[in-house]
């Protein structure tokens, strides 16, 4: 069993990571992990992430309460955001938020990553919507991302960043890191006049890969009803499952065509 100071080496691990990848700047982004169903260990408010060492990171309950912290160093103000992860989503063990420069350019253009342009994305994130804007301390942003926890892995936070969770920290860091490749590689091609898409019987095949893999997460692959026909990459419930129902809700087709129509409208600008 790895030792609470062993996972907060790998904390401070994954901060550099992020940081030197570019991911955050200053003082941003935040990092936490779950010791047991009371108990985590997440990273310091006020603290740049590429400059951490074992003894900043501090302990909260699932209320994001302190039980330890040393010295000054106290629990980032969005641990709100964590917690509302980890009480929703049991299979998740951590939670990494950062702002990745590519994707969180998309968050602030309102663009959500979930066009097909190549096998990996589609295997490993499915589509990445976007959370709608929430004040960073508040409730606000627990409860936009709550909408999207049970459809997906990774969402993009409007005009703020992005936030990516799995059953392993080095999981859910892998995560936002190909949540930015994938937001970058989407950006450039856009560039060059736009990205030729996989066509749906080619994303049917990824998702039978995917399940074959035995992967573990949610993706449009395992939770959405219309997998046998529209694949979330071109339903538009993938995109808002607020107004549409969401992955598992029924789908007005009209309601899907008009609201993909605007989607791959604001695409090809």
């Amino acid at each position: 069993m790895v030792s609470e100071f062993e996972i907060k080496k790998q904390i401070c691990e994954i901060g550099k990571r992020i940081y030197d990848r570019g991911m955050v700047a200053a003082n941003d982004g935040n990092i936490s992990v779950k010791l047991n169903d009371n108990e985590f260990l997440c990273t310091p408010t006020g603290v740049s992430k590429g400059f951490m060492t074992p003894e900043y990171i501090c302990k909260v309950d699932a209320k994001g309460n302190v039980i330890q912290a040393n010295g000054n160093f106290k629990p980032s103000s969005e641990i709100k955001m964590h917690m509302r992860v980890y009480a929703e989503r049991p299979d998740v063990q951590s939670v990494v938020h950062a702002h990745p420069v590519y994707a969180t350019s998309f968050a602030i253009a309102g663009i959500p990553l979930t066009q097909p342009i190549m096998p990996e994305a589609v295997i490993a994130l499915g589509c990445v919507p976007i959370a709608e804007y929430g004040t960073p301390s508040t409730e606000e942003i627990p409860d936009a991302v709550s909408k999207y926890l049970q459809h997906f892995d990774a969402v993009l936070l409007e005009n703020h960043g992005a936030l990516a969770y799995s059953n392993s920290l080095l999981a859910a860091y892998h995560k936002m890191e190909s949540l930015e490749f994938y937001a970058q590689l989407l950006f450039q091609a856009r560039l060059l006049g736009g990205p030729k898409e996989l066509s749906q019987a080619q994303v049917k095949r990824l998702y039978e890969i995917r399940k074959q893999f035995g992967m573990t997460g949610k993706h449009p692959a395992d939770v959405c009803a219309n997998k046998g026909t529209l694949n979330c990459h071109s339903c538009a419930s993938s995109i808002n499952p607020a107004v549409t129902g969401g992955c598992n809700g029924s789908v007005d087709a009209d309601l899907v065509a008009q609201i993909t129509k605007k989607v791959m409208e604001s695409l090809n600008k």
